[in-house]
């Protein structure tokens, strides 16, 4: 069985980049943050929201190669899953700004609008924090259990699960359109005004946001490389190799297969939360099939299966594109097709594969000089 292209260690290289990493997002950013705004070393609001958007998106990139660099299981609908936790967590948001709403009423100016008279159901307890952090939790888990439960109970993978998945986030994305599912319709939430009392575009707020998205990443990661380096994330490879062959040795793939993808729903979701107070709003384009698409871009640009990989594509692909639409806005999507095209006629295991591979070149000129 062959062995997958999972980065064995971090290695002394990988474990100074992770201790930099942490020493600038938790400790000097924070701390440039507290110099006067006129200073040039200050990073302003849309330095700190823009780059915890990215990280958000480096999160969601990691949990997709869980699945797919590690199992094999090509995932096409991951954005709904970070549109879920965003949506939970918005719910709290929604009801966080009280009676500061266009209508000064105790509903949400949408519901206003739309002539509702009281919350749906599965609004109860929206208004306290940790129920919100409950449902964003929970409420991605059940959907990717459900889901993952019966297709993988019945076999499908492949190509087919790819597609079930994009409809799993095309009927989402529909479902949430509609005004009368209590969503917000088209607009989805926004307008955020507070969390835990504190004012959500005050610059302590966006700091701490940051913060915590970088902390999410390095938790994340760390996570992961320790779980593909366990007995389980070994099976997950072999699943991943010869699953038939896993089988015949007695093994029930499902429930690992469930697991995995449960997991990887939480982490979109948990990196959807993070990810609506940042950018100030939720709506169902979220969940756009074109969305979950892009994220497989980022994966396969940085290299699946090498954790560490994802995180690189999801960056560049994501700072790219805000200069190409800042710029040049009409090419990102030609951009985008031919990046995709390029990465998989020329660098089918990424960027990271390309680094490994000059690495190990210049290793051999080395030892033969």
């Amino acid at each position: 069985m062959r062995e997958g292209p999972l980065l064995k260690s971090l290695g002394r290289s990988g474990q100074i980049a992770l201790a930099l990493f942490v020493l600038t997002s938790m400790v000097m950013v924070p701390l440039l943050r507290l110099l006067p705004e006129t200073s040039a070393f200050h990073p302003s609001d849309f330095v700190v929201t823009w780059l915890g958007k990215i990280l958000c998106y480096m999160v969601l990139a990691l949990a997709l190669d869980l699945v797919w660099g590690l199992t094999g299981i090509l995932s096409l609908g991951h954005g709904v899953f970070f549109a879920i936790g965003g949506y939970c967590f918005g719910m709290y948001l929604m009801r966080s700004i009280g009676h500061d709403g266009v209508y000064k009423s105790d509903l949400p100016d949408f519901m206003v609008f739309l002539d509702w008279k009281e919350y749906p159901w599965f609004w109860t307890g929206t208004q306290h924090f940790w129920w919100a952090i409950f449902l964003v939790i929970m409420v991605p888990a059940v959907l990717a259990f459900v889901v993952g439960f019966f297709a993988f109970r019945s076999r499908i993978k492949g190509v087919y699960f790819s597609i079930i998945t994009q409809a799993l986030t095309y009927a989402t994305m529909l479902l949430f359109f509609r005004n009368e599912t209590g969503f917000g319709g088209n607009n989805g939430f926004t307008d955020f005004k507070r969390i835990l009392g504190m004012d959500v575009t005050s610059g302590g707020m966006r700091t701490t946001l940051f913060v915590l998205s970088a902390a999410l990443l390095a938790t994340t990661l760390l996570g992961s490389l320790w779980l593909a380096r366990s007995r389980f994330g070994r099976i997950l490879t072999a699943i991943r190799d010869a699953e038939s062959r896993l089988q015949f040795c007695g093994y029930d793939t499902l429930w690992y297969k469930l697991t995995i993808w449960t997991l990887s729903a939480v982490i979109a979701g948990v990196a959807g939360a993070l990810y609506v107070p940042q950018v100030g709003i939720i709506n169902p384009s979220e969940m756009s099939p074109a969305n979950s698409i892009e994220v497989a871009i980022w994966v396969a640009v940085g290299g699946r299966g090498t954790l560490v990989g994802p995180l690189v594509g999801a960056a560049m692909v994501n700072m790219g594109k805000s200069w190409l639409t800042a710029n040049f806005p009409n090419l990102w999507l030609y951009a985008l097709g031919g990046l995709f095209i390029f990465v998989t006629l020329f660098l089918p295991n990424g960027v990271m594969g390309l680094v490994s591979g000059l690495l190990r070149r210049m290793g051999k000129s080395g030892a033969s000089s």
